[in-house]
């Protein structure tokens, strides 16, 4: 007798009551099976629960915004369905998804079903599409999910997400609690297309060995490139998923085959972990007046203490001047943070111009700052920018165990430099830019600040913790915190974690080390002739003195440092507070790396420039 495969089949967003999804979805899959396979399906429609729900045009609007406003959803990668341009089903989409993520009865009624069903059919595989692939994580996700009967059967099935909305960040945000978890089913499979308009986003879960992410682009003319069937039929979906599953089935059956094809192996526990660093730096700005001097120093000043401390050369890239624009960066991004798992260990560094942008929010004015690295291609613009929107998709998600530090020598506060003096890196907004933060006050006859809205105002009780994530007004996005995942309250991480108090809450948090504080300034140092910044400088000479460090000591030795220089910035150091603590994970101090007093004339001075 054929082996029979049970798919349960949750669809997207639009009344399907009256659709053909149902034989579409079918007729999908069964061209994509071996005839000795035999297909039985399920099909779960929520439609029910969303008749009840009237969604204005101001409300299509305000979700519209709350699902492209990040800009980016990947590096390199602009969220599409800007409100001038999408379809009204587009619209009308957008409007239900925000409805059902901020509505925790909504959740509870659509996870309620999923999970009976589960129960009731007992899937081989659960396909769900578009908003359906959020209602069904909400299931799974959810501790119901940890009930016996419901466990046992996900354990074994296959979980197919497709036109999904799961990452996009919004919904990150307000229903993951900021972070995407692996799911306790056999495999979970995400079809990921870039040309799908509907507000999604790919997935990646760095160490999780059951979640495998299949590109599947499709670009169908005049539609949204939402389509399941042209998911579902995909060649790439056909021969990776669809035919290994059709083989199993059968070889099951007849062999006694129970290996699972798409399982990537977990690294052995013994297993040596990997170190990556990415080092940039930019002197060469096209600006005259924008241009500095040590940033390409510090750059091989780190190498070399890299180098000393552990790190292979091989293991090192560097980006310097011209190379390192927007698109450059980003790229080289992706490398060092490509295939990461727990235990490894990754640098990125940065010596050049920071900067601040005013951005626009959901009432088309500007509501909000975020901090920028400034590539050698920087024109103010989110293409040109290095922004967390830019890069959070790259780093949120990754391994709790893994080590990863972000050391930034730069400043965000704008760059004052006078002739003779000490130049700081960082650069003022040119005119047209700075008159978004700008209100005029008819009372004063002046120029004032606007007031911007706070991110996240229930994020922390504490001002400082507040401050140190979205600044000291609440309303700048800092680099490293993912700050568009952090839209949960202080009161609703504890309460999660109250629930599981094995489990981490939250994105990923890398250690950051930044040359100052947010308003202050970084500095570039001469070294006798040679120029370098003050506080990589600092730093490096440490690294190379001190053994057996804490991150936390590392810092405040610098400051000491550079007080004692008489530079008036104050290094700062977030993550958590395990890391902060911790001692840095590399050789620092050997006396392996310090010249011996017979070594060759010139071995004592100073090695800063690498």
């Amino acid at each position: 007798m054929p082996k029979t495969i049970k798919v349960l089949c949750v669809h997207g967003l639009g009344d399907h009551r009256t659709s053909p999804w149902r034989e579409v979805w079918e007729a999908a899959l069964r061209a994509s099976f071996k005839e000795e396979v035999r297909l039985e399906f399920q099909f779960v429609a929520y439609d029910p629960i969303f008749e009840q729900t009237k969604i204005s045009f101001a409300d299509t609007a305000k979700a519209l915004w709350k699902l492209a406003r990040s800009g980016v959803s990947q590096a390199g990668r602009r969220q599409r369905g800007l409100v001038s341009d999408v379809s009204e089903k587009v619209r009308w989409t957008a409007g239900y998804v925000v409805a059902w993520v901020e509505d925790k009865e909504f959740q509870r009624q659509t996870r309620e079903l999923v999970l009976d069903q589960v129960v009731a059919f007992s899937p081989d595989v659960i396909l769900a599409h578009s908003l359906g692939s959020l209602v069904t994580y909400n299931a799974f996700s959810h501790e119901a999910a940890r009930q016996p009967d419901a466990a046992r059967i996900l354990g074994k099935a296959h979980y197919v997400t497709f036109g999904s909305q799961i990452g996009n960040p919004f919904v990150v945000g307000n229903l993951t609690e900021g972070r995407v978890e692996a799911l306790a089913v056999r495999h979970w499979h995400h079809l990921y297309n870039e040309h799908d308009d509907v507000f999604t986003a790919p997935l990646k879960l760095p160490g999780v060995p059951n979640f495998s992410q299949l590109l599947t682009p499709f670009d169908l003319k005049g539609a949204g490139d939402h389509a399941a069937e042209s998911y579902l039929g995909h060649n790439v979906t056909v021969g990776s998923l669809w035919r290994p599953l059709a083989d199993e089935a059968v070889g099951a059956k007849a062999f006694g085959v129970t290996a699972n094809p798409w399982r990537r192996p977990a690294r052995p526990a013994a297993a040596k972990s990997r170190r990556r660093a990415l080092l940039v730096g930019i002197n060469e700005y096209p600006r005259e007046g924008d241009r500095l001097a040590g940033c390409v120093n510090d750059v091989f000043t780190m190498s070399a203490v890299l180098q000393e401390c552990g790190f292979g050369p091989e293991e090192i890239r560097t980006c310097l001047d011209d190379r390192a624009t927007a698109s450059g960066i980003l790229e080289r991004l992706e490398w060092l943070l490509d295939d990461a798992q727990p235990g490894d260990e990754r640098v990125f560094y940065f010596s050049g111009h920071g900067a601040r942008i005013p951005e626009y929010g959901d009432d088309f004015e500007p509501d909000r700052q975020a901090e920028t690295l400034v590539p050698w291609d920087f024109n103010w613009s989110a293409e040109t920018s290095i922004t967390d929107e830019q890069i959070y998709a790259l780093y949120s998600q990754l391994p709790y165990k893994l080590k990863l530090v972000l050391i930034f020598d730069c400043c965000h506060s704008g760059g004052i430099h006078r002739q003779g003096g000490p130049k700081a890196r960082g650069l003022s907004p040119p005119d047209d830019v700075r008159h978004r933060e700008l209100k005029w006050d008819s009372k004063t006859q002046m120029w004032v600040e606007r007031d911007f809205k706070r991110l996240n105002p229930d994020f922390s009780p504490d001002d400082k913790a507040t401050a140190r994530f979205f600044g000291q007004n609440g309303s700048t996005m800092r680099l490293g915190r993912a700050a568009m995942l952090r839209q949960s309250s202080s009161g609703d991480y504890a309460r999660e974690k109250r629930k599981r108090p094995d489990k981490i809450v939250g994105p990923y948090l890398p250690l950051i080390i930044e040359a100052c504080g947010e308003d202050q300034l970084s500095y570039e140092y001469r070294h006798g002739a040679t120029s370098y910044g003050a506080f990589t400088f600092c730093l490096a000479s440490i690294l190379r003195e001190r053994k057996s460090i804490s991150f936390k000591a590392l810092v405040a030795a610098a400051a000491d440092r550079l007080e004692e220089l008489q530079y008036k910035q104050v290094p700062q150091v977030l993550g958590p507070s395990l890391v902060v603590n911790a001692k840095v994970p590399w050789k620092t101090g050997s006396a392996a790396n310090k010249p011996s007093a017979r070594a060759k004339p010139g071995a004592l001075t100073p090695r800063l420039s690498g």
